[in-house]
């Protein structure tokens, strides 16, 4: 048989195995291994956190765009319904009795 993969699969059997946990190595730095997932652990919900923030800023940015949009709908809408034209064409159909005065204002000043 060959040797390399007779190797490999000793190898493959003691860690899987669990004999590999035993061993001095592992128990001598178990602290440092603990560690290590720690920080693996925090960074993986760090990462998580980040995604989730991004996406809220991503949906918040389209709201953002389209609340802009419908305010300058509104605005150009406003604009529209405030022209002397359309306010006279208001009170016409609305029947009040109000006329544009072809006459001049005048200023008072105080002396």
């Amino acid at each position: 048989m060959n040797p390399k993969l007779d190797k490999i699969r000793k190898s493959f059997v003691h860690v899987f195995g669990g004999s590999v946990l035993t061993e001095d190595f592992f128990l001598k730095n178990m602290r440092f291994i603990a560690i290590l997932l720690l920080v693996i652990f925090v960074f993986i919900s760090h990462r998580y956190t980040v995604l989730q923030k991004m996406s809220e800023v991503e949906r918040l940015q389209r709201e953002l765009k389209d609340a802009k949009y419908e305010a300058l709908t509104i605005l150009a809408n406003l604009t529209e319904a405030s022209r002397q034209t359309e306010i006279e064409k208001m009170i016409e159909k609305e029947g009040l009795e109000l006329k544009v005065s072809n006459e001049p204002v005048y200023r008072i000043k105080k002396d």
